[in-house]
């Protein structure tokens, strides 16, 4: 199927590894220019060559934190003075700290806040106008499916990702006669870097074994395994796509049926 992205141009956040490295990968394989930013420039660069080797497509590496509203800001001035115009926009952040409400600092809400709310209204303020400009768009925000179903000692998580959510679904409604879609894609446990790293963190705290670890989150999942990165990229890529022009204010999950809800 050819999702009509050839020669568009995508920020893709925190793209260093896990999924944001996915969906990178995955939107060069149709031919999509890429500007990609992570706190961590060694594995970005690394990153930013593997793809530039493998799918001959320009790769543009900017080492941002995205906590940072100034730092967000040059992001994007480094991608419009390299390519002119960002068609399409995926945000992404890393997860926050867990625990429960009364073990969390004001300071811990404000630094997530910052993180995986703030980061979302700046590099959307940032990208739209031009977008509107062209009367065309793309902004998928990669949330988490907490956002949908609270997950246990994570109120951080929950409560930040469903602001996201209800942000996206009501920018959704006010730009969609600019054809500019806005959707939520909601990942469920994967097998990225850190999930490995947390299995690993919990078998060594636990005396058991990763495999016993992971067991407990595959236990919940219908498919009874983890998902890949590459499944996920491949539902990110299509709601970015000229293909998908008519969905827009959606939330869909990648979890292989975790979510027990309805909607």
């Amino acid at each position: 199927m050819d999702l009509g992205l050839k020669g568009k141009v995508a920020l893709v956040a925190a793209a260093s590894k896990g999924l944001g490295k996915a969906v990178a990968e995955e939107l060069a394989n149709e031919g999509v220019s890429l500007i990609l930013c992570a706190r961590d420039s060694v594995e970005l660069q690394k990153t930013c060559d593997e793809i530039r080797e493998k799918s001959k497509v320009p790769v543009l590496g900017i080492t941002t934190d995205l906590g940072k509203s100034e730092e967000i800001e040059k992001l994007y001035q480094s991608g419009m003075d390299e390519f002119g115009q960002i068609d399409i926009l995926v945000t992404n952040v890393g997860g926050p700290p867990a625990g429960i409400f009364e073990n969390l600092s004001r300071q811990n809400w404000e630094n997530s806040t910052n993180l995986l709310l703030t980061s979302v209204l700046d590099l959307t303020r940032l990208v739209l106008p031009q977008m509107k400009e062209r009367g065309w768009g793309r902004i998928l925000n990669i949330t988490s499916i907490a956002s949908k179903q609270p997950v246990d000692n994570l109120i951080l998580s929950n409560s930040l990702r469903a602001a996201v959510t209800g942000f996206a679904k009501t920018l959704a409604n006010e730009i969609a006669p600019f054809g500019i879609t806005v959707n939520n894609i909601l990942p469920g446990y994967t097998r990225t870097e850190r999930v490995i790293q947390l299995a690993e963190t919990i078998a060594q705290k636990e005396g058991i074994t990763p495999e016993e670890a992971t067991s407990r989150w595959t236990s919940e999942i219908p498919m009874k395994r983890l998902g890949e990165p590459h499944e996920f990229a491949a539902l990110a890529a299509f709601l970015v796509s000229e293909r998908a022009s008519y969905i827009t204010g959606s939330s869909i999950a990648v979890d292989g049926g975790w979510i027990k809800s309805l909607f």
